[in-house]
């Protein structure tokens, strides 16, 4: 695995007793790979990750996995409120919902699953802390969206997808929510906006926030 080290000045210590144990996946939100490193490592933007995989799958060093990289800003995930101090971010380029989301190649996939592969085989990583910015971050940010390959992921060992719905049944709000709070969602935010996070990363084919049967199969698939 090649990586071309392109070191950003956007990090810090991670405090004493936090455990690397996430890893949270992003996209850029930026039309090019130059413009993301730029602001990736530009001490004024205050942002960064670990590392960047452009669209053809090359792959770049930003922030040593020992030091804490700058990522994923307010977020939670079960009980868990610094996720920058536990957490791994990898950043794909892609121009996101503002600029012209699309899917992600093949090679930026590729690229993904063994640098993915390669950070598990050094860190105690469950495949359920292997998230999107959305699943932490659930009323500020989409990424790395529905366009996502977390199906393809999941085959290949890294992270975590029901192999199937559970049975349709009915669900009511409070029974959501506590599954979803169960799962690690912000049990603060609004359900509608934590429904959508997690339809974004679970049930692609339909983004609307709704509390349907499929999406509640796919809740109690995760929770049974």
């Amino acid at each position: 695995m090649n990586i071309i080290d392109h070191p950003s000045p956007n990090f810090d210590d991670r405090p004493a007793g936090k455990t690397l144990d996430m890893l949270i996946l992003h996209y850029t939100g930026m039309r090019t790979a130059a413009e993301s490193l730029a602001r990736l490592g530009d001490p004024m933007a205050k942002v960064s990750a670990h590392y960047l995989i452009d669209e053809d799958g090359t792959l770049y060093r930003l922030v040593d996995e020992t030091k804490r990289a700058w990522h994923a800003g307010v977020s939670h995930w079960a009980n868990e409120t610094d996720i920058n101090s536990c957490s791994l971010g990898i950043e794909l380029q892609n121009p996101g919902h503002e600029f012209g989301y699309r899917a992600f190649p093949k090679a930026q996939l590729s690229a993904l699953s063994d640098l993915c592969a390669d950070i598990l085989s050094r860190h105690a990583i469950l495949a359920e802390r292997i998230l999107g910015h959305s699943d932490v971050a659930p009323s500020r940010k989409k990424d790395p969206g529905e366009l996502f390959d977390w199906r393809g992921l999941a085959a290949a060992g890294i992270g975590r997808l029901p192999e199937k719905t559970a049975s349709a049944h009915t669900m009511d709000d409070d029974e959501a929510r506590a599954s979803l709070t169960m799962i690690g969602y912000d049990p603060g935010a609004p359900l509608g906006i934590i429904l959508t996070a997690f339809q974004r990363h679970y049930r692609q084919t339909n983004i609307d926030g709704q509390l349907d049967a499929e999406t509640a199969g796919l809740i109690r698939a995760l929770t049974g």
